[in-house]
């Protein structure tokens, strides 16, 4: 691995990056990538901890697109990130391994679900504008494609207004209206932000009473959720959704490489 090397292949895509070593206790083994910010503007913060990886390097670069693919090899084996520009800043997200992407090109459609890649088939999108943030099949911001779902109806009062849509603990993407079907109903609380399920809600509480006084938010576990209206977000610009579109997220959290990403959007 060879810092100068990583660093002009960044610069290739008008990026910067720092390549750095992290033996703090407190670092990450192998290596974590990072979205940091200086007086300069955003950077890549590619910190490499205490087990460096056997090799680091970029497999392809595309310039025009200010996108390239880097792949980090260790004892789990190859994990592959792509960085590039979205919109307004920088990003960095883990490709799922299973697909073994080689390119950006590849990266862009293994990042797509599988509902989003079988409506492009349907819609007979022409390759050049696969990965447009709209075309005929979806509108996408930041990680999550909107696909137009046809004449939809739902009842009023399912209907959500300005509400938060967001993975993990990231900035939301606000939605003017929202809907949520199906899902596992969970329980919430500062002490359980991934939720409990219901049996294990009620089990909780019959072990330790006392813990009916925290503030218990029902919520719905992967849930089918349907967006119309204005979705605004702070680092991308605002769509405007036409009829109902069901929200569907990129496969990034399949991926085991997600661990060496710091940076959510």
């Amino acid at each position: 691995m060879n810092a100068k090397v990583l660093q002009r292949q960044f610069e290739k895509i008008g990026a910067r990056a720092s390549v750095r070593a992290d033996r703090s206790r407190s670092a990450r083994t192998g290596v974590a990538i990072d979205i940091d910010r200086d007086e300069s503007g955003e950077f890549f913060d590619i910190a490499i901890g205490r087990d460096a990886p056997d090799e680091l390097s970029v497999v392809d670069v595309q310039p025009r697109l200010r996108h390239l693919l880097l792949m980090s090899r260790d004892r789990d084996g190859k994990h592959k990130f792509l960085c590039g520009h979205d919109e307004r800043h920088w990003f960095v997200a883990a490709v799922p391994e299973r697909a073994a992407a080689g390119t950006v090109q590849t990266a862009f459609e293994t990042l797509k679900p599988p509902a989003v890649r079988n409506e492009l088939l349907r819609q007979k999108v022409k390759r050049k504008n696969r990965n447009r943030r709209r075309n005929e099949a979806f509108l996408r911001q930041g990680e999550w494609f909107f696909v137009p779902v046809g004449e939809q109806n739902f009842p009023e009062l399912h209907i959500l207004r300005n509400e938060p849509l967001r993975r993990g603990t990231g900035k939301p993407h606000m939605c003017e209206e929202l809907v949520r079907e199906g899902g596992e109903l969970v329980y919430v609380s500062a002490q359980h932000p991934a939720g409990l399920t219901e049996s294990q809600y009620h089990r909780l509480l019959n072990r330790r009473p006392k813990l009916r006084n925290l503030q218990w938010i029902p919520q719905r576990r992967n849930p089918g959720v349907f967006v119309r209206g204005r979705v605004r977000h702070a680092d991308h610009k605002t769509i405007v959704l036409h009829g109902w579109h069901q929200v569907l997220m990129n496969t990034e959290t399949q991926s085991v490489a997600m661990r060496h990403v710091a940076f959510i959007d």
